[in-house]
């Protein structure tokens, strides 16, 4: 068998979830069974994001086939991009092939005509048509995998769509200074401006911050700041306000720790244009994002309305279709945010009468949408919170993201422990490659919050259970 050169076997699920995927090999071939042409042909009817992706792979594999020129397709069609699909490919480009035979799998365990023991005989009968190349099949399908290995085909998941290989790695958005910071940087230049104190530092090589990173100094000094802005070699950082103590409250909303203060920071500050907010179950993230909505709608009046969505993926079973419009249909999902209501009216005053004109009139001021229905939208002056977006795709991210017109402000919050979609993972999610991409924009901020504030009880279970 030769080295280097291979020859890659797509599973339906790589296709449907990255149509790209057929371009992601380089210089190698690529194989697609019968089967995977069956199947996606199945899966084309639908306004689900799989079948458009399904749909997708269709044009892309007929685009191939008309730039082929007639040539036979047992010789295999070079892979060349279509007209308007960038990767940053360069270099040499593989050929496509399909299976072009029908045949009976010798094996008696492949016999049955199910869709995976199809594509496995497939494999087979490839591997002995084209012994001296390495033949690998690529799924997200774990079983597939494991069949795979027991057949003594190399399989490996589709890795192409990953942020970054060690979801450990994943920018955390706050730091802890060395406690010998301010005589590293003795020579700083410092000035106050509109009640802000302001230093002026000259970066070391070990700090490679990021705008907007949160910085703090624990200890007798203590003092927390943010990566205002980075010139080269030099860095500007601020001190940032305390929402912990006396009246600096946000919508009533005091932070419980040095987490939700960064967080609470980033949300109320209008140069900041998109905010992610990472951590687990009670750390406080749908209420920080819905206080300073709140804030900022209904007091300083910086944005018109509180857009709110999520991923509707069921925990359980599902319960079938809902009745009612668009918000109707999305309300039962939307449990968090009529938690969170209620703890954020709840200090009003007038009794019950006085709680329900304020619900009524936070009401009119917070607008659910449904995720489905996004495509095309344009939001102008709005504040949108995304919920739940761990289980958001990358490709779902950009298009909710790229919803923000003028003067919007997009808050993405989700927990990766949580993820419920299919194929996605820790460092696959779409809520990962945000954090990952946006790490370095001037007008972005994240925070990853790790202490839960929920309850004691909450607390205890989320680390024993």
């Amino acid at each position: 068998m030769t080295r280097g050169k291979r020859i890659y076997v797509l599973d339906t699920n790589v296709l449907m979830h990255d149509p790209t995927a057929l371009f992601r090999f380089e210089e190698h071939d690529v194989f697609i069974p019968m089967t995977v042409l069956e199947e996606l042909d199945a899966a084309k009817k639908g306004t689900s994001e799989t079948s458009r992706n399904a749909r997708q792979v269709s044009r892309f594999l007929n685009e191939l086939i008309v730039a082929g020129n007639g040539h036979h397709i047992d010789d295999g069609i070079e892979l060349r991009l279509p007209q308007g699909v960038q990767l940053g490919r360069r270099g040499k480009v593989g050929r496509l092939y399909f299976q072009t035979s029908a045949f009976v799998a010798s094996d008696k365990s492949q016999r049955r005509t199910l869709p995976d023991n199809l594509i496995l005989a497939a494999i087979v009968n490839l591997r002995e048509q084209r012994p001296k190349e390495a033949v690998v099949l690529v799924t997200k399908d774990i079983n597939l995998r494991i069949k795979a290995t027991i057949h003594g085909i190399k399989a490996e998941d589709y890795e192409n769509d990953r942020a970054l290989d060690d979801f450990a790695l994943l920018y955390t958005g706050v730091s802890e200074l060395p406690a010998d910071f301010w005589n590293r940087h003795g020579e700083l230049r410092s000035w106050s401006e509109r009640g802000r104190t302001y230093y002026e530092v000259k970066r070391r090589k070990d700090e490679d911050w990021h705008p907007n990173q949160s910085l703090y100094l624990p200890g007798d000094d203590e003092v927390e700041m943010r990566v205002l802005r980075l010139d080269g070699a030099k860095a500007v950082l601020q001190i940032v306000d305390d929402y912990r103590h006396g009246s600096h409250t946000v919508w009533g909303i005091h932070a419980r720790n040095r987490e939700q203060n960064f967080a609470l920071n980033a949300l109320m500050d209008p140069e900041v244009d998109f905010v992610t907010l990472l951590g687990t179950a009670g750390t406080g993230k749908t209420l920080l994002a819905l206080a300073a909505g709140l804030a900022q709608v209904m007091d300083q009046q910086r944005y018109r309305e509180i857009i709110m969505t999520r991923a509707t993926v069921s925990v359980g079973e599902d319960i079938g279709f809902l009745p009612g419009t668009e918000e109707e249909k999305m309300t039962p999902w939307m449990g968090a945010l009529t938690d969170n209501l209620e703890v954020l009216t709840n200090p009003q005053e007038g009794g019950a009468w006085g709680r329900a004109a304020t619900n009524d009139l936070l009401a009119s001021r917070i607008k659910i949408r449904s995720m489905n229905f996004m495509r095309g939208r344009t939001f102008l002056s709005r504040y949108v919170i995304i919920d739940e977006a761990q289980n958001l795709t990358p490709k779902q991210m950009k298009t909710l993201i790229t919803r923000a017109g003028p003067g919007s402000k997009m808050v993405c919050l989700g927990n990766v422990e949580q993820i419920d979609t299919p194929y996605l993972t820790e460092t696959t999610s779409g809520l990962t490659y945000a954090v990952d991409r946006f790490k370095s924009w001037e007008h972005s901020a994240h925070i990853t919050l790790r202490r839960g504030e929920r309850s004691r009880l909450a607390d205890y279970a989320s680390e024993v259970l």
